[in-house]
């Protein structure tokens, strides 16, 4: 009796030492507020400047296994919104891609590129790619070589091989880690990913989208130095209607009162208004050739963020690489296969339960182990292309993508608005007028949002009623 006793007092206290409760004082009345610490518990933290080849010292927080009876690959995010929390005794409480990969130990890496946050240097939105460089020319590929050469030379318990991933911005630098890629760098997952700005993101198909003016305060002012804190801060525009607001400030000239000269991203965005030089160079789509590491790109079917960068990502690789290379769409938004969330809901539509989760515990930790720590022969059991059907809600796999068997249909435009698959010949026109002054909105709802992650599966009738819409239809 007593030994039972004793066993369950043990086990009570192993399990609880993985939480941390803190008090917090609300309208009187003490609640307790829960806070994982798995990550202080089981890592240690080590901040470092690590060199470029120009000089120039980016911050980067290693966060290692307090086990060292091993060894752990690395697993590496280079961001632009920085590493915080940043000091040695604070803690993420989630590192890594997700739980499973923390929980089974790997070397945790995040960096703030050059000229973010506690980094040195310039900041660059959508640096270049500099093939074949010379002496101490610098782009994101040779500061993600050099970082790495420091890692497995200087980290220890490290086994010797990278993975690297990030989702938008950061799966941006995930993607460009695959250029000119260090030989240990192993397994790169590129997730909703940017492969161009003027195609993703800011314009979208080169169309301007005005919900991420606000954001441009984000990536246009520069500081002088190494920082914590955010030297930058949003327009307050003073409503939540955020329709209204740009109704009440065309054409974008009224905007410039909000930004100044020193705001470069906006300056560049007025100056740029086509597919010119300056965005064709920061696109990375048309770099990726001979890719060496393992990829697997990400994306979310319901994304109005980022889906041009994660197709044309995988699809550039699998055109001019013979590398191991595989695609997942899932029914997200944007970045939601992160999230642990137990219903996945977008809008009004629920897609099924725990879809994250099977990602990140099947398909992801399943990837990276795979090349890190097993084998790393391809044999990993992943579709060449994983993809959530939406009508059936279950997930299907492919030996290509598109489909071997897929075909392109055609629908054309008939009188009185139908929609059908066969011409009839005839001629007829359908008629509306179009007010500039009252556009079609997206969405009903009024909110300020970045990302408008709903649009994707809103119900759009409200719109389509409208006597300046045409909505074509099949019978």
């Amino acid at each position: 009796m007593f030994r039972n006793f004793y066993l369950v007092v043990i086990l009570t206290l192993t399990i609880c030492s993985c939480k941390e409760t803190k008090h917090q004082a609300i309208d009187n009345n003490e609640v307790a507020e829960v806070v994982d610490t798995y990550s202080k518990d089981n890592y240690t933290k080590k901040e470092v400047m690590i060199t470029m080849r120009d000089g120039i010292k980016l911050h980067t927080t290693i966060y290692s296994p307090k086990d060292t009876s091993k060894t752990y690959p690395i697993l590496m995010m280079r961001t632009p919104y920085s590493c915080r929390p940043y000091g040695e005794e604070e803690f993420k409480e989630k590192i890594g891609p997700n739980t499973y990969l923390m929980k089974e130990g790997n070397i945790m890496v995040y960096q703030d590129v050059r000229g973010r946050w506690n980094s040195e240097g310039i900041y660059d939105n959508m640096r270049a790619y500099i093939p074949n460089k010379t002496d101490n020319q610098t782009d994101e590929a040779s500061d993600t070589y050099d970082t790495i050469e420091w890692l497995i030379n200087n980290v220890e318990n490290n086994n010797g091989n990278v993975g690297t991933y990030g989702i938008s911005y950061p799966g941006f630098y995930a993607t460009y880690s695959l250029l000119d890629a260090h030989p240990a760098l192993k397994a790169v997952s590129p997730q909703a990913c940017i492969g161009d700005f003027f195609f993703d993101d800011f314009y979208h198909n080169g169309a301007y989208l005005l919900s991420y003016w606000r954001a441009t305060s984000v990536f246009g002012y520069m500081k002088e130095n190494p920082t914590t804190e955010a030297w930058y801060e949003f327009p307050d525009i003073g409503t939540e209607d955020q329709y209204q607001f740009f109704l009440d400030h065309m054409p974008l000239s009224k905007l410039d009162s909000f930004y100044g000269e020193d705001n470069v991203f906006m300056e560049q965005l007025k100056t740029h208004v086509t597919y010119d030089e300056f965005w064709q160079s920061r696109g990375i789509i048309q770099h990726l050739k001979d890719i060496k590491p393992a990829t697997m790109i990400v994306g979310g079917q319901f994304d109005a963020e980022d889906l041009y960068g994660p197709y044309n990502t995988y699809k550039s690789i699998e055109a001019n690489s013979d590398n191991y290379n595989t695609l997942v769409f899932g029914p997200w938004s944007h970045g939601d296969w992160a999230r642990n969330k137990d219903r996945q809901v977008i809008g009004n539509i629920h897609f099924g339960d725990s879809i994250s989760d099977y990602f990140q515990k099947n398909i992801e930790t399943k990837f990276f182990n795979h090349f890190l720590k097993g084998e790393a022969n391809g044999e990993t059991g992943i579709a060449e292309a994983h993809m959530f059907n939406t009508g059936t809600k279950t997930w299907e796999s492919f030996k290509s993508w598109p489909p071997a068997n897929a075909a392109k249909e055609s629908y054309f435009m008939q009188p009185d608005e139908q929609l059908t698959q066969q011409a009839n010949g005839m001629s007829a026109t359908s008629d509306f007028v179009s007010d500039p002054k009252k556009p079609v909105p997206y969405s009903e709802d009024i909110k300020v949002v970045f990302t408008p992650r709903k649009f994707m599966t809103d119900d759009q009738r409200f719109a389509s009623r409208r006597p300046d819409v045409l909505t074509f239809e099949t019978e």
